[in-house]
């Protein structure tokens, strides 16, 4: 079951990786992007994409040591 979740979280950051790098126009991130522009401001895209390098990497390691 660890192998399943930990793939979920490489997809949900590479998802992250993404919308970050194409500063995409999807609802849910455009409101993520709202609330992190408080505190980010002009960084906010590539807070995300650093977010989601993490994520995968905490995913791939859930997965293999899991």
């Amino acid at each position: 079951m660890e192998t399943f979740w930990g793939a979920v979280m490489v997809a949900i950051g590479a998802l992250f990786m993404r919308w970050g790098r194409t500063r995409s126009d999807f609802v849910v991130y455009r409101l993520l992007v709202a609330r992190s522009q408080m505190l980010w401001r002009d960084r906010v895209h590539g807070f995300y994409q650093v977010t989601g390098a993490m994520i995968a990497v905490v995913g791939v390691l859930f997965a293999v040591l899991g």
